[in-house]
């Protein structure tokens, strides 16, 4: 589990989040909503330690991340899984090296203990035998698989996902979509997920967050979302679905 205590983040005289409380559950898909702007992904940005806060606390089970010297930062982020919004895979490498490279970085396995468990990585997002296949082979759809096999690499208690639908078809959203929900289910994983789209936050969501300009102004679960009668939320809602349809 994480919890968030009072999480403020400025960039000079712009307050981007106004002292945030939250809690991600383990085992659990926690979304994130919010239009653009709203301090969302500068919210993950300061839980896996890219920006750091001005005020607040952040608790990996009870440890805070904030006030944490170097080394168990280090240590702690170990722990962590990141799927990044355009996969950020390396071009140069092929399809097993991009998933071995945080196992070669964070550990001490062997040749062959890393190959098994790129394979295992591999055979868990559907994608057994591409291997030695170059980034520029494989399609978005792919792409996201391999960033995601990479993320679960280290068999992480947190995964972060930043719009993991992004740029991709309806059909090829949902596969992405399930495979995340199985993953964390699977491994019992603490999961926060960044995102735009609502038929991801209304059929795979646990529990789910809105901020509106650095406030977390509305949270609960999928059926509350379904029945609130917040206006600000309900407008944004419709604003989400309507831009997903007209895209589509």
């Amino acid at each position: 589990m994480i919890e968030i205590k009072g999480l403020e983040k400025s960039f000079g005289e712009k307050k981007v989040l106004k002292g945030i409380d939250a809690r991600f559950e383990e085992g659990k898909s926690n979304m994130i909503i919010g239009s653009s702007g709203s301090g969302k992904t500068v919210l993950m940005k300061c839980v896996v330690g890219l920006l750091k806060p001005e005020a607040g606390s952040i608790l990996y089970d009870g440890r805070d991340f904030v006030t944490m010297k170097y080394g168990q930062k280090r240590k702690l982020r170990q722990e962590i899984g990141m799927l990044f919004q355009y996969s950020a895979l390396f071009d140069s490498m092929t399809v097993e090296e991009n998933v071995a490279f945080p196992l070669k970085l964070f550990t001490k396995q062997t040749k062959k203990q890393i190959d098994d468990r790129v394979n295992f990585c591999l055979d868990r997002v559907n994608l057994p035998g591409e291997n030695k296949k170059n980034i520029d082979e494989i399609s978005g759809g792919m792409k996201k698989r391999v960033g995601i096999a990479r993320a679960i690499a280290l068999n992480p208690k947190y995964l972060f996902c930043d719009e993991p639908n992004s740029g991709l078809d309806p059909l090829t959203s949902q596969v992405i979509d399930k495979l995340i929900k199985e993953i964390t289910i699977e491994f019992k994983t603490t999961t926060i997920i960044n995102t735009h789209d609502m038929n991801s936050v209304l059929e795979y969501g646990d529990h789910i967050i809105y901020l509106h300009e650095g406030i977390k102004h509305w949270e609960g679960s999928p059926a509350d979302i379904r029945n609130t009668k917040d206006a600000r939320l309900r407008d944004f809602i419709y604003a989400a679905q309507f831009m997903k349809d007209t895209i589509v």
